[in-house]
């Protein structure tokens, strides 16, 4: 069982469909704040995104390939926690998730009759 269709056509819509596929989901140690906690620390580096939508989007299709896909459910989890306000650092990491899901295409469960 895998969703390899839906996760092409996910690839085409974000067109990256030319780039290169990388090997981890998230880079090591990566934190994710929240922007609250920038405003409390008057952090300016990682700027609030003005339209939440397309995040949004990407993340609920995300959501849906959880279900075949379970080695992204903890970072589609860490992610899904900031839809309501999410940053430049949180939609670079949900595209650098698409590009693990373009190297690992093949992936799914395995339901033996």
């Amino acid at each position: 069982m895998n969703q390899r269709k839906f996760a092409m056509k996910l690839i085409t819509d974000l067109g990256l469909a030319g780039s290169k596929p990388v090997a981890t989901i998230m880079e090591c140690n990566q934190r994710f704040i929240t922007v609250e906690y920038d405003q409390y620390l008057n952090l300016k580096e990682d700027e609030k995104l003005l339209d939440a939508g397309p995040h949004q989007r990407l993340v609920g299709k995300l959501l849906y390939l959880t279900m075949a896909r379970l080695d992204i459910c903890y970072v589609v989890h860490v992610l899904s926690q900031f839809m309501h306000f999410p940053k430049k650092s949180h939609m670079e990491a949900s595209v650098r998730l698409v590009r693990y899901i373009k190297g690992a295409l093949g992936l799914g469960l395995l339901m033996s009759s």
